[in-house]
């Protein structure tokens, strides 16, 4: 299994993961040309992709699905409740192929399957994702809201995670965002800070996780250097840890 961002951040998201035979895309926040041009750089072409996998209504997430299914041909996995809010509040366009599941059901392709997962993050139907071949389990987890119950747990059955590092409370507070704002990102259908993601990854450090990329960082409210610090502060065994940055592709990870 390998996998890689294609860019990561509020000004779009996108992961490309390789397993079992299976090539798929979780969210479709960058445009195509962007894509296209960043998975050719890493030796893959976009229309060789199986399924673009939408994780919840927000448009760094699925702004550019229709160019996806339009351009390349591509079928879009989606809950029913976030692609009735996404297509209100985004020009989305005509989609013809688009294939529903439940935000805490499972998706099959072949010998892949991809476990979604509900989560608190303010989104009409938000899920995140365990991407499962053979014994090899990856984690694709941004947006979370909070550390809701049974997280912990998830992530410590993964040998690797793309996981969300958003913010740092000090910058937060210090920063120019308006209060209301600041208490959106921070709340419980907000995101997770370095320190939390830390402390769900020094859980996890016990168990089988070989690598962790820290995703969806804050470009106001956040460095990656602050969260690298962060991250290797608080957790107890030192394993990899990459980042997955708000302007290129990280590099190609294996599980």
């Amino acid at each position: 299994m390998i996998a890689f961002s294609l860019q990561s951040g509020s000004n779009g998201n996108c992961i490309y993961v390789e397993t079992g035979g299976r090539r798929l895309l979780f969210d479709a926040g960058i445009n195509g040309i962007q894509a296209e041009k960043r998975l050719a750089a890493l030796g893959r072409n976009i229309r060789d992709v199986d399924a673009v996998i939408i994780s919840h209504d927000h448009g760094d997430h699925i702004r550019h699905a229709g160019v996806y299914q339009r351009k390349y041909g591509l079928p879009i996995f989606v809950t029913q409740k976030t692609l009735a809010i996404a297509v209100k509040r985004h020009p989305i366009g005509r989609l013809h192929d688009v294939r529903h599941f439940a935000s805490d059901g499972l998706i099959s392709f072949g010998d892949v399957t991809v476990h979604a997962i509900p989560t608190p993050h303010d989104s009409a139907d938000g899920a995140v994702f365990v991407v499962a071949s053979g014994d090899k389990r990856l984690g694709i987890m941004t947006d979370l809201g909070h550390v809701f119950e049974g997280l912990a747990d998830v992530i410590s059955s993964l040998d690797a995670v793309f996981i969300e590092s958003n913010y740092d409370p000090d910058m937060l507070a210090r920063g120019p965002y308006p209060a209301f704002l600041k208490r959106r990102i921070s709340g419980p259908e907000g995101h997770l800070s370095n320190s939390e993601a830390a402390e769900l990854l020094n859980v996890a450090s016990m168990g089988k996780l070989k690598w962790a990329c820290l995703a969806h960082l804050s470009e106001q409210n956040n460095k990656p250097s602050v969260a690298m610090e962060t991250h290797r502060r608080l957790i107890n065994r030192q394993f990899p840890l990459y980042i997955a940055t708000r302007y290129t592709a990280s590099e190609v990870l294996s599980v």
